[in-house]
């Protein structure tokens, strides 16, 4: 899990935020920030880590992070608006967080990590109005104070099978020593599904690269998270040669978008892929195939317009919902074309008669997008990278929607012209010293939750990001 600070998530789950505020700035969130500032000069650099990966491999580790994230919308056409529309106004929020990583090995090839957080603040419209939201950073429970979260706590195993040795530098959440190429990869606890699943190099980690919820994971892919994007659940990974096969069983929410997740497993999610590596004109890359399925109680989107139309009142996917499953596929590509250039495209499909369950109203989904590292221009810290995205919905997910229906993230309260959602996304991430980055992102969105009548928006955003 190299990209482990990776931590997505989503909208607020129905009257389970704050009353959003105006924007504010806690001496709390201050302090903290500073504390990982003044931390900074001990900032291993990537060639400290690979001179560290020579040695003997790590027993223990120690690393925080924190991210800052001040975004706004410009001003808006929007003739009206529903319960989970996007404000058209002018608008700006705020999100903090500080998390600190700490990992040992108790035994020849194990892994021990525990994740505790400190969150604040807000995603714009309390995290509501767009299928492919603006900033990953904004979490499912907004708060106007800090706040403090176990997101993850995991043991992973690690058993060599043979094959080439190689160097593992240390990161958030792995220690560096060695391993075998070929190698099984066990891991137990409270995780993230995408810290193991759908993970690509160039946009993954919307503290280091691209923002948006359905650039930094596939839209489609439904993953088992609680609010904040966390579950508990097992892994097991298979690597032999330039393949690797990955299977999850993980615990789905009591209800669709919960802050809580199911007691007993009885709700549940199965995830499998397949990932090949190789190297096209010595470059390297990899190519993902994600196949999900979740078990629990879930509505039918016709099941819930049927029900609107003998009641005479807005669509309740609540009411409708009954045990039954819901599954997509989705692919993610990654490919270095030249020195200090990547390219990556993702797609996906996922059942549209069905409501999403925890992740985003998205049924399929494609991506693709450019990364070029400063090296280019003397800046060897610093990246460039431009992205687009078009997400879509089916007609029963339209029809629901138009019904007056409210899903995890929109509900303009009517859809009379739907349209597919299509994002672009560029950002500068600026390394200002050895361990703080400032990025300023900018994203345009067309027919913003589907819907031609309102938009499109504007959304700038500046990011600090300290690591340590």
């Amino acid at each position: 899990m190299a990209h482990s600070s990776r931590i997505p998530f989503g909208a607020v789950a129905q009257g389970a935020a704050d009353t959003e505020p105006q924007r504010q700035w806690t001496p709390a969130a201050v302090a903290l920030t500073l504390s990982v500032l003044f931390a900074a000069p001990g900032v291993a650099t990537a060639d400290d880590a690979g001179a560290a990966s020579d040695k003997a491999p790590q027993t223990w580790a120690i690393d925080g992070q924190t991210t800052f994230v001040d975004q706004g919308t410009f001003a808006f056409r929007s003739p009206y608006r529903g319960a989970n529309s996007l404000d058209p106004g002018t608008r700006g929020r705020e999100t903090f967080d500080a998390t600190l990583f700490a990992g040992v090995r108790p035994w020849t090839g194990a892994e021990i990590w525990i994740n505790p957080e400190i969150d604040q603040g807000f995603g714009l419209s309390n995290t509501l109005g767009v299928a492919g939201f603006p900033s990953g950073e904004a979490y499912k429970v907004g708060k106007s104070s800090p706040y403090f979260r176990l997101q993850r706590l995991f043991l992973r195993q690690t058993v060599d099978l043979g094959g080439a040795s190689e160097a593992i530098d240390p990161d958030l959440n792995q220690l560096g020593g060695r391993r075998s190429a070929d190698r099984l990869v066990f891991t137990v606890g409270k995780v993230g599904v995408d810290d193991i699943f759908d993970t690509n190099d160039y946009a993954h980690d919307p503290r280091r690269d691209f923002m948006n919820w359905s650039l930094i994971d596939a839209g489609s892919f439904d993953y088992a998270a609680d609010a904040w994007g966390y579950t508990y659940g097992a892994a097991a990974e298979w690597y032999v040669g330039r393949w690797a096969l990955r299977a999850g069983v993980f615990d789905l929410s009591t209800v669709p978008n919960s802050e809580r997740l199911e007691t007993n497993f009885s709700q549940f999610q199965t995830d499998v892929e397949l990932e090949e590596r190789h190297q096209l004109g010595g470059r390297r890359g990899k190519i993902k195939i994600t196949g999900f399925l979740s078990r629990g109680r879930m509505g039918s989107f016709d099941d819930a317009v049927r029900l609107a139309l003998a009641t005479g009142k807005p669509a309740d996917i609540a009411a409708v919902r009954r045990y039954q499953g819901r599954a997509g596929v989705s692919f993610n590509l990654q490919q270095e074309v030249a020195e200090g250039v990547g390219v990556f495209a993702h797609g996906g499909v996922a059942d549209g008669s069905v409501e999403p369950y925890e992740f985003s109203d998205i049924d399929r989904t494609i991506a693709a997008g450019l990364s070029l590292a400063g090296t280019r221009w003397a800046r060897p810290h610093d990246t460039f990278a431009i992205a687009g995205v078009v997400n879509g919905i089916s007609r029963a997910h339209e029809r629901f929607l138009n019904a007056g229906g409210l899903g995890i993230l929109v509900g303009d309260g009517k859809l009379p012209h739907p349209g597919p959602e299509a994002i672009l996304e560029t950002y500068y991430d600026l390394s200002l010293i050895r361990a703080l980055q400032m990025t300023v992102d900018y994203q345009f969105i067309e027919n913003p939750a589907y819907n031609r009548d309102r938009g499109p928006v504007s959304v700038l955003a500046v990011r600090l990001h300290a690591q340590f």
